[in-house]
C-alpha cells in the first residue's frame, strides 16, 4: 500500500486534490461573479453550475446521515460492552463538550469587549430584520422526543401558489432512537443476536458507499467553494469588519491555541491531530455543515486518531449535534455584544453569565434545527436583546459560516481523543501515523479490520 501512494504521488494524495478543488473552486467562482450570477448574465450558467456541484455533494453525504448514525450507535452499544469504561467514557465526553465550549465563549466575550464590532460598523440600521426562523428551549424538548421511528420531518411551503412538501431529518432524533435500539438489543439477550449481525452487515456497507461519495470531495469542492465566492464575495466585510475580524481571531485562538494546548497537556502531538483531521476541517470549510461533514468526521476520527470505533461511534455523531464551539459559542457570544452595542443597550455582568450559560448548555436546543442564526436568536431572546439585530449580521453570514464550521469540526474530532487518551484506549501507533491523505488512512483501516 505504501508502495503503491508512493508511485502516485503528490497529485494522488487526497489532501492535494481537495486542495486543488478549492483552488479551482475560487478561480471559478470569481469568473462567475466577474461576469454576472443574476438570471441572464452571462456568469449565470456558471454559477448555477457550480452549486449544482456542490449542493448535490452534500446532499449525497447527508442522505447517508441517517443510516449511518443508527447502525453505527446500534454497533458501538454493542461493542461498549467490551469496554470496562463505557459510563466513564460519556461522562467524561458530556464534561470536555461543556469546558471546551466555556473556553470558547469566554473568548468570544473577551473580543467582543475589546474590539467593540457594534460600535466600529457603519451597517446601516434599516438593514435590521427578525429572522424566519428562532431558537427556544422548547425546541430542545421538543427535539428530544422522535415524532417518528426514522426521525424524519415533513415541512410544506407555498411557492409560487403551490404547495411543495420536502423531508428532513434531525440527527439529534435518530441519536435518541439509535440509543434506545441499541441498550433494547442488549437487554433482548440472544433474540436480539440476529438483529446486531445483520447491524453491523449494514454498517459495511453503509461505510463502502461512504467512501465512494468521499471520493467525490475534490468536485464537490469546486462547487461548494465556488458557489460561495460567487454568490457573496466580500462586499460586505467593509461594513462589518470589526465583527468579522473579531469571529475569525476568536475561531483562531481555539483552533490554533486552545486546541493545541489540550492535546500538548494530554500528551499529543497538535501537528498529527491536525494532520489526521485536515479532511473533515477541509470540507467542513467548504459545505458549511456539521452534519454534512459527519461522515468524513467520523472516519477520520477512526482511521486517522486511533479512536476506537465502539466509542467513536457514539461521541461523534453526539457532537455533530451539540458540540459547537464555532456556531454556538464564540459567535453568539459575539454577536450578541454586537447587537447591545449597536443598539447601545448596557450589559450587566448576570448578562455575560447568561451569554455563558446559553452557549455551554443552549447549543444542544439547537441540535434539530439549522445555522447558527437559530442559537443567536435563543442567545438574543434569553437576554432580552431586539432580534431584528440579526439581520444587521446575515449579510456575511456565509463568510463567517466557513470558519465557524471548520471550528465545530475540529471540536468534534479534539473530544473524542481526549477522552480516549484519558481512558487509555486511544491507539497511539495510529495517532502518530496520521498521515493527512484520507485514503491513505481509510485503507489502513481497512487492513485493520480485516486482520
Amino acid at each position: 500500500m505504501a508502495q503503491a501512494r508512493k508511485r502516485g504521488g503528490l497529485f494522488a494524495s487526497f489532501g492535494f486534490q481537495v486542495m486543488a478543488g478549492m483552488a479551482l473552486g475560487l478561480g471559478l467562482g470569481l469568473l462567475a461573479r466577474n461576469l454576472g450570477v443574476e438570471d441572464g448574465q452571462a456568469g449565470h450558467g456558471l454559477s448555477e453550475a457550480l452549486s449544482l456541484a456542490g449542493s448535490t455533494f452534500v446532499q449525497l453525504l447527508k442522505v447517508l446521515v441517517p443510516p449511518l448514525v443508527f447502525t453505527a450507535i446500534v454497533a458501538s452499544i454493542a461493542n461498549l460492552r467490551q469496554l470496562q469504561n463505557a459510563a466513564a467514557l460519556v461522562w467524561r465526553t458530556l464534561l470536555w463538550f461543556a469546558v471546551t465550549a466555556l473556553i470558547a465563549v469566554s473568548i468570544g466575550i473577551v473580543l467582543g469587549l475589546v474590539l467593540q464590532p457594534g460600535v466600529n460598523t457603519t451597517v446601516a440600521a434599516a438593514a435590521a430584520e427578525t429572522p424566519h426562523t428562532s431558537g427556544s428551549w422548547l425546541d430542545f424538548l421538543k427535539g428530544l422526543i422522535p415524532s417518528n421511528m426514522l426521525g424524519l420531518a415533513a415541512t410544506t411551503k407555498l411557492v409560487g401558489g403551490e404547495a411543495t412538501t420536502s423531508l428532513s431529518f434531525n440527527v439529534l432524533q435518530i441519536v435518541v432512537i439509535s440509543l434506545v435500539t441499541g441498550v433494547a438489543a442488549l437487554k433482548a439477550g440472544a433474540a436480539a443476536e440476529p438483529f446486531l449481525a445483520f447491524n453491523a452487515s449494514a454498517l459495511a456497507i453503509v461505510r463502502k458507499i461512504l467512501w465512494w461519495v468521499i471520493r467525490l470531495t475534490p468536485i464537490g469542492t469546486i462547487g461548494l467553494f465556488g458557489n460561495a465566492v460567487a454568490h457573496y464575495g466580500w462586499d460586505a466585510l467593509a461594513q462589518l469588519g470589526a465583527f468579522a475580524l473579531a469571529i475569525y481571531i476568536g475561531l483562531a485562538l481555539v483552533m490554533l491555541v486552545v486546541y493545541p494546548s489540550l492535546l500538548l497537556a494530554h500528551g499529543l502531538n497538535p501537528v498529527k491531530f491536525f494532520a489526521g483531521v485536515w479532511p473533515a476541517i477541509q470540507l467542513g470549510f467548504v459545505s458549511r455543515s456539521s452534519i454534512g461533514t459527519l461522515p468524513v468526521t467520523q472516519t477520520v476520527t477512526e482511521s486517522a486518531l486511533g479512536v476506537p470505533r465502539a466509542y467513536a461511534a457514539f461521541a461523534v455523531p453526539l457532537g455533530s449535534t451539540t458540540k459547537m464551539d464555532g456556531c454556538a459559542a464564540i459567535y453568539p457570544a459575539v454577536a450578541a455584544i454586537f447587537v447591545a452595542q449597536f443598539y447601545n443597550v448596557p450589559l450587566q455582568l448576570t448578562d455575560y453569565l447568561l451569554i455563558v450559560f446559553v452557549s455551554v448548555i443552549g447549543s444542544a436546543a439547537t441540535a434539530g434545527l439549522t445555522g447558527a442564526v437559530v442559537m443567536l436568536t435563543l442567545t438574543l431572546s434569553t437576554l432580552g436583546l431586539p432580534l431584528e439585530g440579526v439581520g444587521l449580521l446575515l449579510a456575511i453570514d456565509p463568510i463567517l459560516d466557513m470558519g465557524r464550521t471548520a471550528t465545530n469540526v475540529t471540536g468534534q474530532a479534539l473530544v473524542p481523543t481526549l477522552v480516549a487518551k484519558q481512558q487509555g484506549i486511544l491507539d497511539l501507533t495510529v495517532y502518530n501515523a496520521a498521515s493527512g491523505d484520507l485514503e491513505a488512512e481509510v485503507e489502513a483501516d481497512a487492513e485493520r479490520t480485516a486482520a
